[in-house]
């Protein structure tokens, strides 16, 4: 019954049914079939209750509304732009200088907004028309920023990875901590890309000419040589502040204190060469470093708690959201109707999760009934070369669901049953999370049904329109350079999923911040403990908790 069950369910997705529902009836609809054909008790429908409500009481999913919240906050408060604009003119005069700038921007609205839809839409806005109007092919401009644009599903504060710490029955914390590396690498391969084709194909990635970059001193020169000097000079400061005068000498703490110290230490040298004007940094290293510290604070503030162990994810994601509104009023931004759009928008995503969720509870009841999770299990635990098999299998099948779900169904449906049979197997269920969080970014790339896509080709020109700095009339982004476009990117996420499968480490760093408990050393506490008026130095009728038992013959 449960492969009859699981077929039934995709054919009710490819229909075009809302995934909530498809799930709810089809396990209500095989629970009635089950009982009247006797491979289903009646007892199991009187739990439903109790695991709905349960999903509603799961504190770890209070995270989602607060990080859905705090990206379109940000989104709205043009912080995406300001940094686009910046970011452009640093890396603007190299080669492909805009693409390297929308793959910087991307990995850091991602750090901060975790949605897919704010970073894509925002970037897709600003970005798109300025490397349209200096001649970048439209194939790779459309790709870099779709694909920049789904890092948010990878690096934390994810909301893909909250649900799957959720669904895999792991800490979210942990998950973000083994997922951060991989994202940054993925950011990385995507600014490779980029620098083989400006190699291959330089005419397909100019850089910025003279009269665009705009940020220049009063004698016409950039000098981006002082930004390096800063950047450097705050380093030394903050490492060896953390070396000498606190007691945390290593470790992802570490990391964390002294990238944010360095921020702060860039910052103040900023804002005295402002204040006082000692025109000691060029004005590009001072809009670089004002545009780049609210973003970088509100990383801290949100995935370095996390990382440190000061707040939950869900403190995190509740900071965040407060960091954000007061990054929007500190910017005058912050309008009543701004918080009801950014309010109501999380509702719906919110609602949505939910009643998935709720579904996803309504089917995995019949089919855990029916003993469905065994059939997996089995079938799984039983394919050939062990976990490499596993993997391989597991991969090549939510690769190819992907081109049909989206994350959230994928996350929902597959992951809870994918779960049991990896754990089975030895593996590490953190590092399997990474795993499938990477393959199913691939859901927003994929041609045709990719949400990527979708989001920029509702911002993308659709007609020849006019440039509003040049005059001159501009060819129109199609679809099918779109697609064509996150083609290169699907391929490099794929590498990517091969790279977490071959280097384990690149997550498994996360257990090296677990607490580590010393045996010998709680025994040594136990040894030492004394019990009040039972034992102890000079106190009569004391008695030695490692003494062997004393058996005293009876008395006649």
């Amino acid at each position: 019954m449960a492969p009859v069950m699981f077929a039934t369910l995709v054919v009710f997705l490819l229909l075009g049914y809302p995934v909530a529902f498809a799930l709810a009836a089809n396990g209500l609809l095989f629970a009635l079939i089950g009982i009247d054909l006797g491979l289903f008790q009646e007892n199991f429908l009187q739990a439903l209750p109790e695991r709905i409500y349960g999903t509603m009481n799961n504190d770890v999913l209070l995270a989602v509304p607060f990080f859905t919240f705090m990206g379109l906050i940000l989104e709205r408060s043009g912080m995406a732009e300001d940094l686009l604009d910046t970011i452009g003119q640093l890396f603007g005069p190299v080669r492909g200088g805009l693409a390297y700038a929308v793959v910087f921007v991307g990995a850091l609205l991602a750090a901060t907004t975790g949605v897919v839809a704010a970073s894509v839409i925002s970037m897709g806005l600003i970005s798109l028309p300025i490397m349209l109007r200096y001649g970048y092919d439209r194939r790779l401009a459309s790709g870099v920023i779709a694909a920049s644009g789904t890092l948010a599903q990878i690096i934390p504060p994810s909301l893909v990875l909250i649900v799957l710490a959720d669904q895999l029955g792991r800490s979210v914390g942990d998950m973000y901590e083994g997922a951060f590396i991989p994202g940054l690498v993925l950011a990385g391969l995507y600014a490779g890309y980029v620098f083989i084709v400006t190699i291959v194909y330089p005419q397909r990635a100019p850089g910025l000419p003279p009269e665009a970059q705009t940020l220049r001193d009063a004698d016409g020169k950039t000098r981006r040589f002082s930004l390096l000097v800063v950047a450097l000079l705050s380093l030394a400061l903050a490492y060896a502040y953390m070396k000498m005068f606190t007691q945390v000498k290593a470790g992802s703490d570490f990391v964390v204190l002294t990238m944010s110290l360095m921020v702060a230490i860039s910052f103040v040298i900023a804002l005295l060469n402002k204040l006082l004007r000692l025109n000691l940094l060029s004005r590009m290293t001072e809009q670089v470093i004002f545009v780049m510290v609210p973003p970088l604070a509100l990383i801290f503030l949100v995935l370095g708690t996390i990382f440190i162990g000061v707040a939950t994810p869900t403190e995190g994601g509740a900071m965040g959201a407060t960091g954000a509104i007061l990054l929007a009023l500190g910017k005058k931004r912050m309008t009543f109707d701004l918080l009801r759009q950014a309010t109501e928008s999380t509702a719906k995503l919110s609602a949505f999760v939910l009643f998935i969720l709720v579904g996803a509870r309504v089917f995995s009841l019949t089919f855990y009934g029916v003993n469905g999770h065994l059939w997996v299990e089995h079938l799984l635990v039983g394919l050939p070369g062990g976990a490499t098999g596993f993997l391989i299998v597991v991969n090549v099948l939510v690769f190819l669901l992907a081109f049909f779900l989206d994350f959230f169904e994928l996350a929902f449906i597959i992951v809870p049953l994918l779960g049991p049979a990896a754990e089975k197997l030895g593996i590490d269920l953190i590092w399997f999370g990474v795993i499938l969080g990477v393959n199913m970014q691939t859901s927003f790339m994929h041609p045709p049904f990719g949400f990527a896509l979708f989001f920029l080709r509702s911002v993308a020109p659709k007609n020849p329109y006019k440039d509003r700095v040049t005059g001159k009339m501009m060819a129109p982004v199609t679809t099918g350079q779109i697609y064509w476009g996150a083609v290169p990117f699907v391929v490099i996420q794929c590498i990517m999923v091969a790279l977490v499968v071959l280097f384990p480490q690149m997550v498994m760093h996360y257990k090296a911040s677990a607490v580590q408990l010393d045996q010998k050393a709680i025994d040594k506490q136990f040894d030492s403990i004394q019990i009040p008026g039972l034992g102890g130095p000079g106190l009569p009728g004391g008695f030695d908790l490692n003494a062997p038992p004393v058996i005293e013959p009876p008395k006649p």
